[in-house]
């Protein structure tokens, strides 16, 4: 039994609900993050707390079960804020939050925040109650603004990159310990930021393994699939590696009856998804390949377990993936995975063991990884064996849970 009874987690923008609305602005994985890891932590026996911002008429508390609940504390009008825009309001909601804190007799063994907001107000939170102040960034500032490029002048305007990498510098050698979900988060810290410390550590995130599984269950959905498929999903963006999996796939169709199904994309796209989408499209009709290759656009969340299970196996071609999360949820279904060997997931996935690591952007490497898994069935079995095993043993939000307590209880 842990000797934390009581966790006060911080993720400040988005619309944060016990049922994420994923997809509707800056509300994605780290909201679904904070989600499970509450709800994997109070089966270990834990009450979390998980404070955000309250706008739109939305309740005060809202619980997501016994031993969550959600709670939204006000600043700023009562309209949505984009978090680029909601620096100026965070020392509003500190004082509002305190006053709620003390109100209702709270009393917390540690702050968890996430993201730079939360991180500027659960520091200054911290500093008040005189509590361990635990940070997870989830993205950096100066990475993004590597990676976005553009207009210098009109990305600052957008992304206020300078408020927060200052902030985040500070906020790195505020806290008392951080997480990063992969190996490659601490070399980009220490190569952005220059700083590195022994209280940073790598968590990964976790899978929702009683719906990610090799059976359905009584939610899955009832969606038809073709016979024998090959299964990408993704933003449709540049960086995805969708157009190296489109040329590969023009090799695999000469040796393979199977097609392949690229799942992802908003709701409502904007002008540079179109055109995304667009030279992929082009790319498609150039190949001859319109009969072979088919894009689902947005996948609705209930189905996505059905496509991961149903696929012969699963592949993420990205140029860069800092993690990706897709793979772990297709491996948790049982599928044989096909990557990208750049980014993060080289650190927890071991080639040719529990998936086959590739560099996607050679056309013959990739073909000949999904060409392996499609016609021999005993390495197919092998990778999804192995694939099951590695998720059930470390990458559960039971097991993630159990690996964050014991980073808590260090220091707190």
């Amino acid at each position: 039994m842990s000797k934390l009874k009581r966790i006060c987690m911080l993720s400040v923008h988005g619309y944060f609900d016990p049922v994420p609305i994923l997809g509707a602005t800056d509300t994605g994985g780290q909201v679904t993050y904070v989600i499970e890891l509450s709800k994997a932590l109070a089966e270990l026996g834990i009450q979390v707390d998980i404070y955000t911002r309250r706008f739109g008429g939305r309740s005060e508390v809202d619980p997501v079960n016994d031993d969550v609940r959600v709670i939204r504390i006000p600043c700023g009008n009562d309209e949505f804020i984009r978090k680029e825009d909601l620096f100026p309001n965070l020392d509003e909601y500190v004082d509002n939050m305190e006053s709620y804190i003390h109100e209702n007799g709270l009393n917390y063994d540690l702050i968890h925040s996430h993201y730079w907001d939360a991180g500027y107000v659960g520091r200054n939170l911290a500093d008040r109650f005189k509590l361990p102040f635990i940070y997870t960034a989830h993205s950096l500032g100066a990475w993004k603004k590597e990676q976005m490029g553009g207009n210098p002048e009109e990305m600052e305007e957008l992304f206020k990159f300078k408020e927060r990498i200052h902030w985040e510098n500070i906020i790195f050698r505020r806290a008392t310990a951080q997480t990063v979900t992969t190996l490659d988060g601490k070399e980009t810290y220490k190569r952005l930021y220059d700083f590195e410390s022994p209280h940073l550590v790598t968590i990964p995130p976790g899978v929702d393994v009683r719906r990610f599984r090799p059976t359905p269950t009584e939610f899955s959905s009832g969606i038809q699939t073709p016979e024998e498929f090959v299964f990408a999903l993704s933003r449709i963006d540049s960086n995805k590696g969708l157009d190296y999996l489109i040329k590969a796939f023009a090799k695999v169709r000469k040796k393979s009856t199977a097609v392949l199904m690229i799942g992802g994309g908003s709701k409502n796209p904007k002008a540079h998804e179109v055109d995304v989408k667009r030279s992929l499209t082009e790319l498609v009709d150039t190949l001859d390949l319109g009969d072979w290759v088919t894009f689902t656009g947005y996948v609705p969340d209930e189905d996505l377990d059905t496509y991961y299970r149903e696929a012969r196996l699963f592949v993420l071609p990205s140029k860069y993936e800092p993690f990706g999360m897709t793979v772990l949820e297709a491996m948790a279904c049982g599928t044989p995975v096909v990557a990208t060997g750049y980014g993060g997931l080289r650190h927890v996935l071991t080639n040719g063991t529990d998936s086959l690591l590739v560099d996607p952007s050679d056309p013959e490497e990739l073909s000949s990884a999904i060409l392996d898994v499609l016609t021999n069935e005993s390495l197919a079995a092998r990778l999804s064996d192995a694939g099951l095993k590695l998720i059930e043993e470390r990458f559960s939000w039971q097991s993630i849970a159990r690996q964050t307590l014991a980073f808590y209880e260090k220091y707190a």
